[in-house]
C-alpha cells in the first residue's frame, strides 16, 4: 500500500511540476490575422495550408484567415487595422499609399513576373487578343490590385482604348464572363482552366505579355506599422513560416493533396498550373524587384506625384530584418 500511495504521491508531484510547462507552452502560441487574396488560389492557400500541416503552430502562431477580393480591399484591412498582416497587395497602390502618409510597411514579395495571371474571354467571342478590346470590357479585381495596373498597362502597350472594369473576385469574374456581362475577365490559375479544357473559354492575354511585368514584383506582404513595431517578434515568426510552407507545398505530394480538398479544383488543373503557370520562384518573398520601372508606372498611373527617394524605399521596405 505505501508502495502504491509514494507512486500516486510521485505522479502527482510530476504533473505539478509539468502544468507550469504545459502553461508556458500554451502561452507562446500568438495569433496574428491575415488578409490572404482570393480564397482557393495556390498564392492564397499558403497561409491555409502552413497552418494545416502545423508548420506556423512550430513556429508559435495560430493564424485566424480572412479573404479578401483583390489587394484594394487587402490595403484597407491593413490601414483600418483590422488584420496584422496583408498577402498579395498591389505594389503600385502600396507605394502611393505609404506617400500619401498611410501607416504601411513592407514586409515581402508576393508575387514577382506574374505568370499565373490571364485574362480570357467566351470561346464564341470575337475577341482573339488585347489589340480586339476597343470599347469593350476589360476586367481586373478591385481598385488599387496589381490587375488594374496590368489592365492599363495594357491599354497603353497595345494603344486600345478598352474599358477597365472591377470585377472582384475571380469566381465573380469567371461567372460574369460565362454570363456576357464582362468581354475580357481576370483569371489567377487553377482558375478557369477547366473551362479552357473544355473549351468554354479563350486565353486572350497573360500579365507576362507586358513588358514591364516579366521581372517585375507586382504584389507585397504588407503591415500596418503599429502591428510592426507592436509584433515585431511574430512577423519575423510568420516570415520563416510562410517561407517554410512555401518550400513544402513545392515539394511534398501532401501539400497537394491538401490543396486539392481545401480549392476543390480538379489535379489535372492543379498539376498544369505548377507546372506551366507558377514556378516557385515566382513566390519569392526576399526581394521586391523592378523599384525603378514600378515608379516610373506609379507616376504614370498617378499614385506617385514623383518617384520614392532611396529613404523612403528603405523605411517602406523592411524584408531584410526578415530573411531566411
Amino acid at each position: 500500500m505505501k508502495s502504491t500511495n509514494g507512486l500516486f504521491a510521485a505522479a502527482a508531484s510530476l504533473v505539478l511540476l509539468l502544468a507550469p510547462l504545459a502553461t508556458a507552452n500554451a502561452q507562446t502560441i500568438a495569433t496574428l490575422k491575415i488578409a490572404s487574396p482570393q480564397r482557393g488560389s495556390w498564392e492564397g492557400a499558403i497561409p491555409e495550408l502552413g497552418q494545416q500541416a502545423g508548420i506556423f503552430r512550430k513556429h508559435g502562431l495560430n493564424l485566424e484567415i480572412v479573404y479578401t477580393s483583390g489587394g484594394g480591399e487587402t490595403l484597407q484591412t491593413v490601414v483600418s487595422g483590422a488584420v496584422d498582416v496583408g498577402l498579395s497587395a498591389g505594389l503600385l497602390s502600396i507605394m502611393g499609399a505609404f506617400q500619401k502618409g498611410a501607416p504601411l510597411r513592407i514586409i515581402g514579395a508576393s508575387a514577382t513576373g506574374s505568370p499565373e495571371v490571364f485574362w480570357i474571354t467566351k470561346a464564341d467571342s470575337p475577341v482573339k487578343t488585347v489589340a480586339d478590346a476597343a470599347g469593350r470590357t476589360m476586367s481586373y479585381s478591385t481598385a488599387g490590385s496589381s490587375t488594374q495596373i496590368a489592365v492599363m498597362r495594357f491599354i497603353d502597350q497595345f494603344k486600345v482604348a478598352a474599358k477597365p472594369t472591377a470585377t472582384g473576385s475571380v469566381s465573380a469574374t469567371l461567372t460574369a464572363v460565362m454570363t456576357g456581362q464582362v468581354d475580357i475577365g481576370w483569371m489567377v490559375a487553377p482558375f478557369g482552366l477547366k473551362e479552357l479544357a473544355e473549351g468554354k473559354v479563350r486565353i486572350v492575354a497573360y500579365a507576362k505579355d507586358i513588358e514591364a511585368v516579366r521581372k517585375q514584383t507586382s504584389r507585397v506582404q504588407i503591415v500596418n506599422t503599429d502591428v510592426l513595431a507592436k509584433k515585431r517578434d511574430l512577423i519575423d515568426r510568420y516570415a520563416k513560416a510562410y517561407d517554410e510552407t512555401l518550400d513544402w507545398m513545392y515539394s511534398s505530394e501532401d501539400a497537394l493533396k491538401r490543396y486539392l480538398v481545401f480549392s476543390g479544383f480538379d489535379e489535372a488543373a492543379v498539376r498544369e498550373t505548377l507546372k506551366n503557370f507558377i514556378p516557385k520562384s515566382s513566390l519569392q518573398t526576399q526581394s521586391v524587384q523592378g523599384l525603378d520601372e514600378a515608379m516610373e508606372d506609379a507616376v504614370k498611373y498617378k499614385y506617385l506625384t514623383k518617384p520614392l527617394t532611396k529613404e523612403e524605399l528603405s523605411v517602406l521596405i523592411q524584408t531584410q530584418p526578415f530573411a531566411k
